[in-house]
């Protein structure tokens, strides 16, 4: 039985920002409305950790909030531009205010 090994570059382990991440506002809460209760982080890196006051108001949703908004928007424009779920999933979080077109 051969074993896989993970190869982990420089590239892998830095995170990139470059991309807007939204979920539907829906999941997200159910999550972090577990972590406000349990009082501790349930996911990611800082799993186990107890929450401080910033991460506790983060989880409060409002910020999180505006973003899934925003790019619940930019899905549909795309979706009702071009009807293709991949590029309206793409466009949606990549940053920028304009519709580009599809073959750019």
């Amino acid at each position: 039985m051969a074993t896989k090994q993970k190869e982990t570059t420089t590239e892998q382990t830095t995170r990139d920002y470059s991309e807007c991440r939204w979920m539907s506002p829906h999941k997200r809460a159910k999550g972090y409305a577990e972590e406000r209760k349990a009082k501790v982080h349930k996911f990611g890196d800082k799993q186990g950790e107890t929450l401080d006051d910033y991460n506790k108001g983060l989880r409060s949703g409002y910020l999180l909030c505006q973003s899934d908004h925003a790019g619940q928007y930019r899905y549909k424009q795309a979706m009702d531009a071009f009807n293709d779920k991949e590029y309206a999933r793409k466009f949606s979080r990549e940053k920028g205010t304009k519709l580009k077109d599809k073959a750019a």
